[in-house]
């Protein structure tokens, strides 16, 4: 029996993610490190151990005393408007609980962990001319602004693995998610997909705070199941990988549009409103375009379009 280690698994990721392998792996045990055993339980996880507390806390992880065969780090933040008001307490949060996730792998020999990164990563790739970002095209990051804590972050993170992979020998891969939604989102959540979904639902303008001039990269949670396990199971240790449909990526303006015509039918129209200030704390504007062929030369086949993705999400609202 595999027995899977799952943090952050009261997220939209995490949660999917347990009961994804539930269905995929039938005999397998599933740990999901939480820090709310209520939220937990209200998220409805059948047949799962929960084992809480704070994954930040070096000292507190290793009281656990947990054993695993396979390890998913799911737990990041994710809402911006953090990132922006608490730059400080959310880069020690990516820091710290990545190193103490790895720390748990070495010691108890973990045979494959995967840890989820971000696209946020890449920073400002030159996109422009229709090319599409590799695993090793990082661009520029503005190491003076406080929403870059996040990407920052990140980036740190996935060394921290590397180096756990190159020192100690941990079986680490990286996954760069793309944006994901789709089935099952979880109803508190803010971002901007869920926005648009429930101002189609209400039948009310989309309204931009930027100009939407960003470009997306998204990939539908089914779809980033499969990338998360191929990825566990056949990448290689050390290394990042995309986890994108290439098919789905467009501006966000594009994308608004879109829901208005296709999700609403018509009813609905996208309008602008463009403050001043970051008082939203928008990551800055990109026009990024994510590669998804080295996971696909994995194995890996997208097959969720945008449209499709919205069509769950307007079935969970």
């Amino acid at each position: 029996m595999n027995t899977y280690l799952v943090t952050g698994a009261t997220g939209y990721v995490g949660s999917n993610l347990v009961r994804y392998i539930q269905g995929e792996d039938k005999d397998s045990h599933i740990i999901a490190l939480v820090r709310d055993r209520k939220k937990a339980l209200e998220l409805d996880l059948h047949n799962v151990e929960l084992a809480e507390g704070d994954l930040a806390d070096e000292a507190e992880m290793k009281r656990h005393k947990l054993q695993a065969d396979y390890i998913f780090h799911c737990a990041s933040v994710t809402k911006s408007s953090e990132m922006v008001e608490h730059p400080v307490e959310v880069i020690k949060s990516i820091v710290n609980t990545t190193q103490n996730v790895c720390e748990l792998a070495r010691r108890c020999q973990a045979k494959s962990v995967v840890y989820l990164s971000s696209m946020e990563v890449y920073g400002d790739v030159d996109c422009s001319d229709g090319h599409r970002a590799a695993e090793d095209e990082l661009g520029y990051l503005d190491i003076l602004n406080a929403r870059s804590c996040y990407p920052m972050g990140k980036r740190m993170a996935e060394n921290i693995c590397y180096s756990y992979y190159k020192e100690y020998g941990v079986p680490v891969k990286i996954a760069r998610l793309a944006q994901t939604f789709g089935k099952g989102v979880l109803p508190f959540d803010s971002r901007v997909f869920m926005q648009f979904a429930r101002a189609a639902k209400e039948k009310r303008d989309i309204v931009l705070h930027t100009s939407g001039t960003s470009m997306g990269n998204y990939c539908g949670i089914d779809d980033v199941m499969q990338g998360l396990m191929t990825i566990l199971v056949n990448g290689r240790a050390g290394e990042a990988y995309n986890v994108v449909n290439e098919a789905n990526t467009m501006m966000i303006r594009d994308m608004a549009a879109l829901v208005c015509e296709k999700t609403a039918h018509g009813m609905i129209t996208v309008k602008y409103d463009i403050p001043q200030d970051d008082r939203y704390g928008y990551a800055a504007a990109t026009g990024l375009r994510l590669s998804g062929r080295k996971l696909q030369e994995l194995g890996f086949v997208p097959t969720q379009s945008l449209q499709s993705m919205y069509e769950d999400v307007m079935g969970e609202i």
